[in-house]
């Protein structure tokens, strides 16, 4: 009989919680649209305003919570309506950073995946800088970012998809997360702005700032997964510290591992064995594992993000992403750690 399959690509999505799949089969009951003026109209609105407060809640958020479809709507609202100036981003971006700021200033980073700012100037300035990068796990020190992005009377728009619901929030004027990284269900996230009057506002739901009918369902949802806690980390950086020193003990290479990274998210290069092979032998020994962020291991194109790092084309084109679960387990780690480990010597036999 086969070995179950594993999966170690939680970065991409994660199983959404039971807790979270019962209140969003609850809520499938409250259908109503929260905008219609009658009785179960205003029983629906009461519902996604408990939600809301539940989120800022759960977070620790003091301002406002605008819902979306994702990150990614969130990311597009913050970049393309925020009162200010010129745009800035940092170049270990996600994608949907540089599709929702086209003409933005790239801001290098350096051998470490640390963002510079020496390039951010004009009236009010909109930074965007991610908190846990996608594919590397990275973190940047956005408390220390954000007071700078101020003195320059800027306005500092944080990507907390990978952190949100696992780490505190940082000090960012506004906030993508997306409920399907954290044990929610796909298609619903949130953009938590410090002071409305940052964006502009274009009419219809969420006090004007986002068309659309909101997704009660799978707001609730999201509300409860973010109240599960976060306790879980600590396991998950256990079995982190445990897989690494056993791929660096079988010739690997960390990616950013002198850096401060979140402990779900792990970059690791196979010197010598291109990532897409990496992963079809992954696949067929029953492990789920990614190059890069979701998006671009579907067309294996080359990740600017370790390219922003200093690695060259080659080495870039070696490393695969390995990210962490609450059910992740050491017997699932020392499983894919033998086959890494099987894989790079034959390779080198070769």
């Amino acid at each position: 009989m086969p070995e179950p399959r594993i999966y170690l690509d939680h970065a991409a999505t994660t199983p959404v919680l039971a807790e979270a799949r019962a209140a969003m089969l609850a809520a499938l009951e409250t259908w109503h649209n929260p905008s219609s003026p009658h009785a179960e109209g205003r029983a629906a609105k009461a519902a996604l305003e408990r939600a809301r407060t539940t989120v800022a809640a759960a977070l620790g958020w003091s301002g406002q919570v605008i819902f979306t479809s994702g990150a990614s709507e969130a990311l597009a609202i913050a970049l393309g309506r925020a009162k200010g100036g010129r745009r800035f981003v940092s170049s270990v971006e996600h994608d949907a950073v540089f599709r929702a700021a086209p003409d933005a200033v790239s801001l290098p980073a350096d051998a470490q995946g640390q963002v510079r700012l020496d390039a951010v100037d004009g009236e009010r300035p909109v930074v965007a800088v991610q908190h846990a990068n996608n594919e590397t796990g990275i973190l940047q020190p956005l408390d220390e970012i954000a007071a700078e992005v101020r003195a320059r009377g800027g306005v500092l728009v944080a990507d907390c998809a990978q952190s949100a619901g696992k780490l505190p929030l940082p000090d960012a004027d506004m906030i993508a997360i997306s409920a399907h990284k954290f044990g929610g269900p796909p298609g619903v996230g949130a953009l938590l702005v410090r002071d409305l009057a940052l964006v502009e506002a274009v009419g219809g739901q969420e006090q004007g700032y986002r068309a659309g009918t909101q997704n009660l369902p799978g707001i609730n949802a999201m509300a409860v997964a973010l109240e599960t806690g976060s306790e879980w980390l600590r396991e998950a950086a256990r079995l982190r510290e445990r897989l690494e020193a056993a791929l660096l003990a079988a010739g690997g290479e960390v990616v950013g591992g002198i850096s401060r990274r979140i402990a779900t998210i792990g970059a690791y290069r196979m010197p010598g064995v291109a990532a897409a092979a990496q992963l079809i032998q992954f696949d067929l020994a029953g492990i789920a594992v990614s190059a890069g962020s979701a998006c671009s291991s579907g067309s294996l194109k080359a990740s600017h993000v370790l390219a922003a790092l200093g690695m060259s084309s080659v080495a870039a084109g070696e490393v695969i992403r390995v990210s962490f679960g609450r059910a992740t387990t050491s017997e699932e780690v020392d499983r894919f750690a033998a086959v890494w480990t099987d894989m790079a010597a034959r390779c080198r036999a070769a």
